[in-house]
């Protein structure tokens, strides 16, 4: 199916940036194996990943998305990535991901081919959008006493107003997210997806989870016309609507082997 794709959607979710180190935060425990601060407290993710602690408790928040910050710009994506990317060097290739770490930048793929449906930590906006902007964290770096999991030092902030800024990322129970970023890349896919109908589309679906659908959901609906989805996924890896491949393995182990076997371009 690869070798004979005109275009390649890769639909990726959490399970994507697992064999670089990353946590995929599966359930309490998971999350508290990586964070184990949180379980004292008794903080699930999705108690964390709420903006209103950025109102309540800002070094709180910030301990959280500080840390992560600096661990997702740490952190080098593993050799799946790679193989990702030679593919996209033969045939016109986007990306489609609810992941908010940058690996797919940080390995090289350009930011307009990735969607990121979810936003991106790389991103700040206003905690009260004073104005719809979002900017760039190149230069912002938050301090983190790891054990207490608490900001110390100076906030980020806004520039417009001087308030609070927080990661551009879609949370939980959030009506103060600002899209506008997000959405330009997912208009630009969709117009991308319609240039492809008149060829063989394959989806490449990678550590997608059930739990939050998101991305199975694109990968399913951009796949339905062919059957040309293929799921990678060591613990959920069948195709139970439509047609397709099932690959009971992880992301770099997986896209590995079938690099291995396409012929020489």
């Amino acid at each position: 199916m690869i070798a004979g794709a005109d275009a390649l959607l890769v639909c990726a979710g959490a399970g994507m940036g697992v064999d670089s180190g990353l946590p995929d935060f599966r359930g309490p425990e998971g999350f508290w194996r990586a964070y184990p601060p949180y379980r004292r407290l008794g903080l699930r993710f999705e108690k964390l990943a709420d903006p209103v602690h950025f109102d309540a408790d800002p070094r709180l928040a910030w301990g959280f998305y500080g840390h992560r910050l600096g661990l997702y710009r740490s952190t080098v994506p593993h050799t799946g990535y790679g193989v990702l990317l030679r593919w996209a060097s033969r045939v016109p290739t986007m990306v489609f991901t609810s992941n908010v770490d940058g690996q797919f930048q940080l390995a090289g793929f350009a930011c307009p081919d990735v969607a990121e449906v979810h936003g991106s930590i790389h991103h700040l906006q206003c905690v009260h959008p004073c104005r719809q902007d979002v900017w760039s964290a190149e230069r912002i770096a938050v301090q983190v006493d790891a054990a207490a999991m608490r900001a110390v030092g100076p906030l980020p902030s806004c520039p417009s107003c001087g308030g609070l800024a927080r990661p551009n990322i879609l949370m939980f129970d959030d009506p103060y997210w600002v899209p506008a970023r997000s959405q330009a890349t997912l208009d630009t896919l969709a117009v991308w997806r319609r240039a492809q109908r008149l060829g063989r589309l394959v989806v490449l679906e990678v550590g997608a989870g059930t739990a939050v659908p998101t991305v199975r959901r694109q990968a399913e609906l951009a796949s339905a016309a062919t059957g040309a989805l293929i799921r990678i996924n060591p613990r959920d890896p069948e195709v139970r609507h439509g047609r397709g491949i099932s690959v009971p393995l992880g992301a770099a182990e997986a896209l590995t082997a079938i690099d291995a076997l396409l012929p020489a371009p």
